[in-house]
């Protein structure tokens, strides 16, 4: 279910968290995401000049990396030779029925590639009708052998209650492992569960941190929260400089939280700080962790 949730401030202001918002996954040939929600919990924040800045609603569900066009292993790297690519072909031209003849020997024998690759056929309905208990079955069967994307699509499900029963521990688990393999998507809900204290209790240093390393990707999500984390001192030391910046990356791709927020923090900031803040926003660089 989707929420919506009031993080209280120390005086006469709040965060609100007001819609759901896409992420942004650098996933060169990804057509399609799918998000869902979870509920950012009541905390203390310091105020900015009694302004009110606006938290967007954490996504938790950032990514199930459904691709309608493209084969679901063009990002997961290690092309195997053979029947996997002749499925992987098939896949790209949405003959699903061969691609599912091709894939699912290869699943069955342990492939973990082909496992992930199922796993997001039955998730997405794609030559087989939706099933997210059988893509539940191949996903974790992947994520047990370390594939990163089924861990973080395995995550999912267990956060939506999809397939699987609805168990936010084993999500964070989830999340954790492809996080910690640089998945920027895990990153962000790894963080985004510390900060609101959901399976986890709250900790929002360690927030911050999962955001900073979502963030140096080019995760959208993981900017702006980012951003409002230094702007309000929140897991990290108050600096409008930085939060300008953050907010600036985002706002770039026309996210429309980020615009708001930055022209917030803004007022509070002398010409010279908005320069700065501006200049590295433009001499920012990526750092991709894959």
């Amino acid at each position: 279910m989707l929420a919506k949730a009031r993080i209280r401030a120390n005086a006469q202001w709040s965060f609100v968290c007001v819609r759901k918002r896409p992420s942004a996954v650098n996933l060169s040939r990804a057509a399609r995401d799918k998000q869902a929600a979870v509920v950012a919990t009541a905390a203390h924040a310091a105020p900015i000049a009694r302004r009110q800045l606006r938290f967007p609603m954490p996504i938790v569900r950032i990514l199930l990396v459904l691709l309608a066009l493209a084969s679901p292993l063009s990002m997961a790297g290690g092309a195997v030779a053979g029947p996997f690519e002749d499925a992987q072909a098939a896949h790209s031209r949405r003959d699903y029925a061969t691609a599912l003849r091709l894939w699912r020997p290869l699943a069955d024998q342990g492939n973990a590639e082909a496992q992930y690759a199922l796993g997001f056929m039955y998730d997405g309905g794609q030559g087989v009708p939706k099933n997210y208990a059988r893509a539940a079955k191949w996903w974790r069967l992947a994520a047990d052998q370390g594939h990163t994307f089924a861990q973080y699509n395995l995550g999912t499900l267990y956060d939506n209650g999809n397939g699987v029963p609805q168990n936010k521990a084993e999500a964070l688990k989830w999340y954790h492992l492809a996080a910690e393999r640089g998945n920027d998507g895990a990153q962000f809900n790894v963080g985004v569960l510390h900060f609101a204290g959901v399976a986890v209790s709250e900790n929002r240093i360690e927030a911050a941190k999962w955001f900073r390393r979502a963030a140096d990707q080019g995760h959208i999500g993981a900017q702006v929260y980012l951003g409002l984390c230094y702007a309000t001192g929140l897991g990290v030391p108050q600096d409008n400089i930085q939060a300008y910046m953050w907010l600036s990356l985002a706002a770039a791709r026309s996210d429309q939280d980020a615009i708001s927020n930055r022209n917030r923090v803004a007022q509070q900031m002398t010409p010279a700080q908005i320069a700065e803040a501006q200049k590295l926003a433009v001499e920012w660089k990526s750092k991709p962790e894959r």
